[in-house]
């Protein structure tokens, strides 16, 4: 995470490896100077299909970005999403240790809101506190100094498949750099692409990656909901295969040139376009319909959006969020797909890049696929002191005993 006064992130999706490495100015701006990027050839939906080659890719997207500090680093971040996130909302309630509300108050709140959750083959990743409860008082933020005798806390905790988490450590070991910490891109992605005001008036930031979609919910402040919708962008690819009788290669590139998900909205209704697959393929060399082909991947975002409905109606928010849907995330630009995201979400909706960032405006990074990245790079700052903080709160082995000091940093 951070080698001399430079701090690395590297995104481990099914899809990708991204890694951005930054440093913070005089005015506390995040200035991103190096950025890698390698296919993920190792892992398909996080499954283990090659170790080796997974290493050669993780190497290559690290490579790049060295190369343009200059400079080698020893510690990373990591950000990681996909089916294997698990994210459960319990709650804790401690007595109060003397008069006033002190940490040690807080972490044993922390540590009996995880008391429920089934930790069978499961490693905690992070503890966000939502909000705390001091008698009678409902919504306290902070509630250090506050007088009280009974405290509840109401926090969202992630996992992950304990087996999986295990192999990526030792993936990224054997690269030679040192984890410092591993952050849920479903928390990283609301830190780089919404305001203070989005967050405090109600918001919805879904990252469409490749394998899964990242759903979180934040009001009042505060991070309400979290969810993980097992559907992506390769979901799409692999239906176009399907419904077109084509290679998944052809069926990937076609859905990057032609891809419109509006495509058929107030079109004539006898107007269509062919396209002939033999300008781009060796292998599919027939004609299809693009109406067609956009259909079939309409379809499918229209079941992320269905169960994104879904995740929404559990926590009332289904079409009730004022500042909107942010999508992000490497399946999030295809063409159409915030008209798209509008009338079927019922809510006005935009692309999301990462924000209060140096020199990223009309840059390759100004991009949704860097979200994630770029937001760990933020929680990490908020974090405090890297330096102190390396041997304790961000020791990868020291997850679970670092979680009682995370409620500092992450509290809304």
């Amino acid at each position: 995470m951070v080698s001399g006064e430079y701090f690395v992130a590297i995104d481990i999706g099914s899809s990708r490896i991204k890694t951005v490495i930054g440093e913070w100015g005089e005015n506390k701006k995040l200035r991103i100077l190096g950025v890698g990027s390698a296919e993920s050839r190792g892992i398909r939906k996080w499954n283990i299909l090659d170790m080796e080659e997974f290493k050669a890719n993780l190497d290559i997207a690290l490579g790049e970005a060295e190369k343009m500090i200059g400079a080698q680093v020893t510690h990373v971040c990591l950000g990681l999403s996909g089916v294997h996130i698990d994210i459960v909302r319990k709650s804790g309630i401690v007595a109060v240790g003397g008069i006033d509300v002190t940490e040690d108050d807080i972490n044993r709140a922390l540590d009996m809101s995880q008391n429920w959750v089934d930790l069978m083959n499961r490693t905690v990743l992070k503890v966000i506190p939502e909000s705390f409860s001091l008698d009678l008082e409902n919504g306290i933020k902070n509630p250090i100094g506050m007088s009280g005798k009974k405290l509840e806390v109401r926090s969202h905790i992630i996992t992950m498949g304990t087996n999986v988490l295990s192999n990526i450590k030792k993936w990224v070991l054997d690269v030679g750099v040192e984890i410092a910490d591993v952050y849920p891109n479903v928390i990283a992605i609301g830190e780089s692409t919404l305001s203070r005001r989005q967050k405090e008036l109600g918001v919805v930031v879904l990252d469409i990656g490749s394998s899964a979609t990242n759903l979180a919910v934040y009001e009042e402040g505060a991070l309400i909901y979290a969810g993980v919708i097992p559907i992506g962008g390769e979901h799409v690819t692999s239906d176009l295969a399907l419904g077109l009788r084509i290679s998944i290669d052809t069926a990937e590139k076609i859905k990057l040139s032609y891809g419109d998900l509006g495509f058929g909205e107030g079109m004539k209704p006898d107007y269509d376009e062919e396209i002939d697959l033999a300008g781009m393929s060796n292998v599919d060399t027939i004609v299809i319909s693009r109406k067609f082909m956009n259909e079939i991947m309409r379809a499918r975002y229209e079941e992320i959006f269905h169960h994104v409905n879904m995740e929404l109606k559990k926590v009332g928010r289904d079409g009730m969020l004022p500042e909107w849907v942010i999508l992000t995330g490497w399946a999030s630009k295809m063409h159409g797909l915030v008209d798209l995201a509008r009338d079927y979400l019922r809510l006005p909706a935009n692309i999301g890049v990462p924000e209060n960032v140096e020199w990223v405006v009309g840059t390759s990074i100004a991009d949704p696929i860097y979200s994630a990245s770029i937001g760990i790079l933020l929680l990490v700052q908020k974090y405090g002191n890297i330096k102190q903080s390396l041997k304790v709160q961000f020791s990868f082995d020291g997850i679970m005993g670092s979680l009682k000091h995370l409620f500092k940093k992450i509290m809304p």
